[in-house]
């Protein structure tokens, strides 16, 4: 267990109080379940998260207080420790995107769990990619031995499970989550056993969210077409509206089925499934109920025909308006092209699309996001833009790695692209033997 901790957030930690804890210690305390709380001092979410986290925190562990660093590690001269509770091998570790240091120290100081240290700021950004966090504060559960995400809203775990009786919660299979009755918007309901046999969309949407009532429109088509297609399809809206009135009048629109808003447990249960950080969000499931795409909106929009349902995730994308929102998910490969004539895409989509499948098996297998998204841009008005906005130069073919949260870039300058020019360039990346150039 240490060896995967120590890579993932150093040799030491720091308690509130700025004492330094060994992080293989946590292996010998008998840590089964790790939280990386994102967060920072001057968000006051996050001050309010860390407010019922430390009372939640506390409470889980059997801590009396949650005082400056309390059961944050072994006392001096403590002794063998007895084999602790289920619940108290729990341990969370605070990963802040704070750039003052002493807000930093003031943020931390009342907190009764570990955090990375403040000088510690590349590994902190690394764990932002890793994990894909996109706003903040969030929170999500490992289990400290296998580094495998349990849950992605642990958000959610403390205002669902406040006691922690369902300690460590993990994924449950889909089927037993959405078990129950579905409804119609008509007012009749059927069970969700008739899912069987069906691929599933799993549509977290509201109707005061103006970009889900755009994407509603077209997805209404899409579900449409598909069925007219004989294809087994259902989609299942997961609403997030802020009134029973308000859900009523959005679910009018939908040809579907939808959790009713007043299951508000089973709602939760789904959000907390998949992690849902923002809506829209389209979750796309096989038969089995396994994730085919997270990324249903970005497929949906760029498939207005649904040829390519069930929108089977490709290794290499070609860069449009509909799926730019991913640029800034994590590190993304984007290889520049200087021709809107399509076999020439198509021919740079077959250059690195071998490195692409590599690289995302390697981390399949390990059941790990792939670190890196893989892109082909031809000529147009987004890459114009992305271009200007990264100051990269005209030259194209042009092999990039851009990294919009650390805003760094890193430019491969070479006469010829080839495919060992490309993974070379991707292991060292990878590697961190690259130098970044600001964006």
């Amino acid at each position: 267990m240490s060896g995967f901790l120590e890579e993932l957030l150093g040799e030491k930690l720091v308690t509130g109080s700025g004492e330094e804890v060994d992080v293989h210690s946590l292996g010998a305390r008998g840590i089964s379940l790790l939280g990386l709380y994102f967060g920072c001092s001057l968000s006051a979410p996050c001050a309010q998260l860390s407010a019922s986290l430390a009372a939640f925190y506390c409470r889980l562990r059997g801590d009396t207080a949650a005082g400056p660093g309390a059961g944050a590690g072994p006392g001096p001269g403590a002794g063998a420790a007895a084999e602790p509770e289920p619940r108290r091998r729990l341990e969370i570790v605070f990963v802040s995107s704070d750039q003052d240091q002493r807000q930093w120290q003031d943020f931390v100081r009342d907190m009764p769990w570990l955090a990375l240290p403040y000088k510690e700021k590349h590994r902190k950004l690394k764990l932002w990619n890793k994990y894909r966090i996109s706003n903040i504060p969030s929170l999500i559960f490992l289990d400290a031995s296998t580094g495998k995400v349990v849950c992605r809203n642990g958000l959610l775990v403390i205002r669902d499970d406040p006691e922690g009786l369902e300690f460590p919660w993990g994924p449950k299979p889909f089927r037993e989550v959405i078990a129950g009755p579905l409804l119609r918007n008509n007012g009749q309901s059927q069970d969700s056993s008739s899912l069987e046999g069906s691929h599933v969309g799993v549509y977290f949407s509201a109707h005061w969210c103006p970009p889900c009532r755009s994407l509603t429109r077209v997805l209404v088509e899409s579900y449409r077409k598909i069925k007219e297609a004989g294809q087994k399809f259902e989609i299942i809206f997961v609403s997030a509206d802020r009134s029973e009135e308000s859900f009523k009048q959005y679910f009018s629109e939908m040809p579907w089925l939808a959790v009713p808003y007043t299951d508000e447990a089973r709602r939760s249960r789904l959000n907390r499934l998949y992690g849902i950080q923002g809506i829209p969000t389209l979750i796309v499931l096989d038969p089995q109920g396994e994730v085919i795409t997270r990324q249903g909106r970005v497929e949906v929009l760029n498939d207005e025909d649904c040829r390519e349902f069930p929108w089977h995730p490709k290794p290499v994308l070609e860069l449009s308006d509909s799926n730019a929102v991913q640029l800034n998910e994590g590190p993304c490969l984007v290889l520049f092209v200087d021709s809107e004539d399509d076999g020439e895409s198509e021919a740079a989509k077959q250059l690195i699309q071998p490195i692409a499948e590599k690289i995302i098996a390697k981390y399949k297998a390990k059941e790990e996001e792939a670190p890196l998204l893989f892109f082909v841009a031809g000529e147009d008005d987004m890459t114009d833009s992305l271009r200007d906005y990264t100051n990269l130069p005209e030259a194209a073919p042009l092999l990039t790695i851009l990294d919009m949260s650390a805003r760094a870039k890193y430019v491969m300058d070479v006469e010829e692209i080839t495919p060992a020019v490309v993974e070379a360039f991707v292991n060292d990346f990878l590697g961190e033997k690259l130098k970044p150039e600001p964006i």
